[in-house]
């Protein structure tokens, strides 16, 4: 009897350790995907992008918007051009969809009041913030843009950032180089804004 309970056991402990390989894959494939280099806007050089790294950036990522996002079940993809071009996606899950609700709209907030903040913070800069409206896609993405010079130095900046909701799902883009928002892509941004939505699930 001692023979066939110690059979039985192992038997099944090699079904449960069968069980958790089998499962182990498909709980990688339920975590949502990113943007590739490739559907970033069209840039005269071609885009890089890095892998996929847990956390948020070392400086939030969020440009008027640092360490809004929470590190807990977020990742990161950065992306770059060799002519100064470059951007980030940050995607978190939060604990339930009206968290997901709530950091959104504090996104918002962040990117709408951003070029104001700016000006409040950098004496002498000029900026401003814009809204480009609402995505249909899932549960919406909304388009901002941020326009900097500084005259002391002769530079002018132009961002464009999308925060999009897939249910519990956040993502966050920003694009950015030197230039102004005349010169920026923003119709092939919207494009990658609605692709970073659609892709997560």
């Amino acid at each position: 009897m001692s023979t066939l309970r110690t059979a039985l056991a192992t038997a099944t402990a090699a079904a449960l350790g069968l069980a958790a390989l089998a499962t182990a894959p498909a709980q990688a494939a339920a975590r949502p995907a990113f943007l590739a280099a490739s559907q970033m806007p069209a840039s005269s050089t071609p885009w890089t992008a890095t892998r996929v790294f847990t956390g948020v950036p070392e400086n939030g990522g969020a440009l008027c918007a640092p360490y809004k996002i929470p590190a807990q079940n977020t990742r990161y993809r950065e992306f770059s051009t060799e002519l100064d071009t470059n951007g980030v996606q940050i995607t978190t899950v939060a604990r339930t969809e009206a968290d997901a609700v709530k950091l959104v709209d504090t996104l918002r907030k962040a990117l709408a009041g951003c070029g104001a903040l700016l000006e409040r913070q950098n004496p002498g800069l000029h900026a401003v913030s814009a809204y480009h409206g609402k995505l249909a896609v899932e549960e919406g993405a909304w388009v901002y843009s941020l326009d900097t010079a500084d005259p002391q130095i002769g530079i002018t900046d132009i961002h464009l950032f999308s925060v999009g909701r897939d249910g519990r799902t956040v993502t966050f883009v920003r694009w950015g180089r030197m230039g102004d928002l005349k010169d920026a892509p923003l119709a092939a941004f919207r494009t990658t804004a609605k692709t970073a939505v659609n892709k997560l699930w």
